[in-house]
């Protein structure tokens, strides 16, 4: 991609006795309350860096950064007058008053000051924890990692965002801190406020990030310098955030490639826009597919560490999984349970690794309402997981009876769908396609319910045909690690994927998120299921689908039924795979029954 530089603005110089301005580091409010109207920096002022780093910010000078040829200019840009006589050009409007005369300069902002006033809107105060070494690998970990990368990469400039903390309903209320994977990957830093950048050519590695100051000490305690976080991942050079826009601006400037991964937050997309001048809705179009193969490769296989990590997470998932058995009683509402087992990943200092799913209306693949009132003859799934301190993540589904016994019914299918799951745990074994796999377990489904009177004629065809997903309209599962879905913020073809196993555009098989040929250290889940859905029933009984294959009078009386779904997290080892996790949790009828009495 070719680039030509455009002057875009200076950095703001506003001084009072010849002494600069100090850039307080918290949440702006609003990009027109630079100052107060006596002149003094606001509450909601801009805070960055800290000590004698923010005079470099504050200090009069011009800037230039790349606009792609292929992006068009996003407003015009016109001189306006200045305190200094100087030329401000660009983007948002930004309304400042000079604390030297008062006058209001009208600023249409320009690229790098805008990056310090996103940095420092991402990256609140009174959220960064202090960062324990123990919620870390070992530095080494992360140089290989790194180092691996580099080789993987052709040249150029791998540029890695942290994330930034996410209000919630307003700015200094924020979700709970979650890092990007990718980034806490390879720079293992589990705060707000960070970019990694690898220089592919030189071999060197930089970390961006602000050190706090005395206010931000007095809110939340003694804090690590970034220097001392960088060097304990291995990163023997920081600067403060704003450097990086310098730091890409002369790369562009020398032609050299920029590699950066898709990025999911939009603050992240509007940071990268600013820092790279693409418009914000064509960043993914222009992320590095060299990168995000890189990437996959080696986040696909997980290392030892990672392995003892989600076993942890797969630990908590089994104590959230076992009190959420023996709590499902009649009467119990469900979001008693759900608030219950939520607490439990909490109690460990981590979270659960996505919203609980936990209905007793279990055809619904993934019910987040947990209003009901749980009825006796009903059965509760449940779909939860774990995500440890440092972020690996678990993920288990069990369906089980309220009151603790399966009617007659209810057991021919849950042992259905018993024996999906473990006959995908007997396939996976690295060379095989876990599509094939995939395939093989609906063929068991569907045996088992031509058994029971609901489908008919030759297996093998019904399951070509597609007719087996009536009752399983998703795929076997998903890789997993660091996200629960690992990688998916990637692009599930290349994760699930690759040139030589492509999916399958079949309905429910297309669901399928993970097909390619496993290999030894890959970690995937297990979750065959069998639902009951009144509304897709009707569908095709009215369209006449499959007719060849469903028995649809039978089905009928089945519409009340619900959903089962049994699912594990299994690692491939080199002869096959295994459970991960301690103990398994409960899942045969009797191990249910037994812990629900």
């Amino acid at each position: 991609m070719y680039y030509d530089m455009q002057p875009v603005g200076i950095v703001c110089r506003v001084v009072e006795n010849d002494r600069h301005l100090v850039c307080k580091r918290r949440y702006v409010q609003s990009r027109r309350e630079y100052v107060r109207d006596n002149g003094e920096p606001g509450e909601s002022g801009i805070r960055g860096m800290a000590g004698g780093d923010r005079r470099n910010l504050c200090t009069a000078g011009r800037f230039y950064f790349p606009r792609p040829h292929f992006s068009p200019r996003l407003s015009e840009r016109r001189d306006c007058p200045a305190a200094d006589d100087s030329v401000w050009r660009g983007f948002p409007s930004l309304v400042s008053r000079s604390l030297e005369t008062g006058r209001e300069i009208l600023c249409r902002s320009f690229s790098l000051f805008f990056v310090f006033f996103l940095s420092c809107e991402l990256f609140s105060d009174k959220k960064i924890v202090t960062l324990k070494y123990k919620d870390m690998f070992e530095t080494s970990v992360y140089q290989n990692r790194r180092k691996k990368l580099m080789e993987k990469m052709s040249g150029g400039l791998v540029l890695i965002l942290g994330n930034g903390e996410a209000p919630a309903n307003y700015t200094d209320n924020t979700y709970k801190f979650r890092q990007d994977s990718s980034f806490s990957y390879f720079f293992g830093l589990n705060l707000p406020g960070f970019a990694g950048v690898l220089d592919v050519d030189a071999g060197k590695e930089y970390i961006f990030g602000n050190d706090v100051d005395i206010d931000d000490i007095i809110w939340m305690g003694p804090q690590p310098l970034v220097k001392d976080l960088a060097a304990r991942v291995g990163v023997e050079t920081t600067f403060p955030f704003p450097e990086l826009a310098v730091c890409l601006k002369e790369a562009i400037s020398k032609g050299r490639r920029i590699h950066f991964l898709p990025p999911y937050r939009f603050r992240n997309m509007v940071l990268l826009e600013d820092l790279l001048g693409i418009h914000h809705s064509l960043i993914k179009t222009y992320a590095s597919l060299e990168l995000i193969k890189a990437v996959v490769s080696l986040r696909s296989v997980k290392e030892p560490c990672e392995i003892e990590e989600i076993t942890k997470a797969c630990n908590i998932g089994y104590e959230m999984h076992t009190a959420a058995m023996r709590h499902c009683k009649p009467g119990v509402k469900e979001q008693y349970i759900a608030g219950l087992i939520e607490g439990i990943a909490a109690s460990y200092g981590s979270m659960v690794s996505f919203p609980v799913i936990m209905s007793q209306n279990g055809e619904t693949l993934h019910n987040h309402d947990h209003s009901q009132i749980l009825q006796q003859g009903r059965m509760m799934l449940t779909d939860a997981g774990a995500e440890t301190v440092m972020n690996y993540c678990s993920d288990f589904t069990r369906t089980v009876p309220v009151g603790g016994k399966f009617t007659s019914r209810q057991k021919d299918v849950y042992n259905i769908v018993l024996a999906c799951n473990n006959e995908a745990i007997r396939l996976a074994r690295p060379g095989v396609t876990y599509q094939y796999v995939h395939l093989e377990v609906c063929k068991v489904l569907a045996q088992g319910l031509k058994d029971l009177g609901l489908m008919k004629g030759d297996v093998n065809e019904a399951v070509a045909a597609g007719a087996h997903a009536l009752f399983m309209p998703h795929g076997l599962g998903h890789m997993m690690g660091l996200d629960v879905h690992d990688m998916e913020d990637l692009g599930q073809i290349y994760v699930g994927y690759d040139d030589e196993v492509r999916p399958i555009q079949q309905f429910g098989t297309s669901s399928l998120r993970m097909g390619r040929r496993l290999q030894e250290g890959f970690v995937i889940t297990d979750e065959p299921g069998c639902y009951f859905i009144p509304a897709l029933i009707d569908q095709w009984k009215q369209q006449g689908m499959h007719k060849d294959f469903l028995v649809y009078d039978k089905i009928e009386s089945f519409k009340d039924f619900g959903g089962i779904r049994l699912e594990d997290d299994i690692l491939i080892t080199a002869g096959g795979s295994r459970f991960l996790g301690d103990k398994r949790t409960p899942i045969t009828v009797e191990e249910v029954e037994e812990i629900m009495s």
